[in-house]
């Protein structure tokens, strides 16, 4: 009976936790702020990863979500908004938005750029009315060793992804499953 009811709890306060992520996000800055703190990433990221520079370079576009906030008790959610550069042009904005079940517990914040390669993978973003990770284009999470070892010759997949800036304890990070739409910014 005791179980039931701790079991009960744990719940609820889950279901709280996951639901007052996906209905106040957890940081809704203006087009000018994500502007700034996309384009501060982006430098941090061609200084401790010379790839990223490389990457950008050859990218028909790149998708910078600066801040995504990650949290939950056996059920989790996460949620962050991004900007599409096209070089230096911002063209769009989006959110990441992500909900998980299992053995789970903690909060984390990080960040993550995507790197659209050819035009179909970019064009994919849009016409699927919600682009889900994991489905359509193939990508390729880039981690720091795996960073180091591409070239111009080895990038051969339709979009790579770069994490950074990893803050807090969560056990499990990943982006299979995130689904990212376009939302309109001021």
């Amino acid at each position: 009976m005791l179980k039931a009811r701790l079991v009960s709890a744990l719940l609820a306060l889950a279901l709280t936790t996951t639901s007052s992520l996906y209905a106040v996000p957890a940081h809704a800055a203006s087009a000018a702020e994500l502007n700034r703190e996309a384009s501060a990433i982006m430098g941090k990221l061609f200084e401790k990863h010379p790839q990223a520079k490389m990457l950008n370079a050859k990218a028909k576009a790149v998708l910078i979500f600066p801040s995504v906030y990650k949290a939950g008790f056996m059920l989790g959610a996460q949620y962050g908004e991004g900007v599409l550069r096209k070089g230096n042009k911002t063209v769009g904005y989006y959110s990441t938005v992500a909900a998980s079940y299992g053995l789970q517990a903690g909060a984390q914040a990080f960040g993550y750029a995507l790197f659209f390669m050819n035009e179909g993978a970019l064009s994919y973003l849009d016409k699927s009315g919600g682009f889900e990770v994991g489905v359509g284009p193939s990508i390729v999470v880039l981690d720091e060793g795996a960073a180091k070892s591409t070239t111009s010759s080895t990038l051969t997949q339709d979009i790579y992804a770069l994490i950074f800036d990893q803050k807090g304890l969560m056990g499990g990070l990943g982006l299979q499953g995130s689904k990212i739409s376009k939302i309109d910014k001021k």
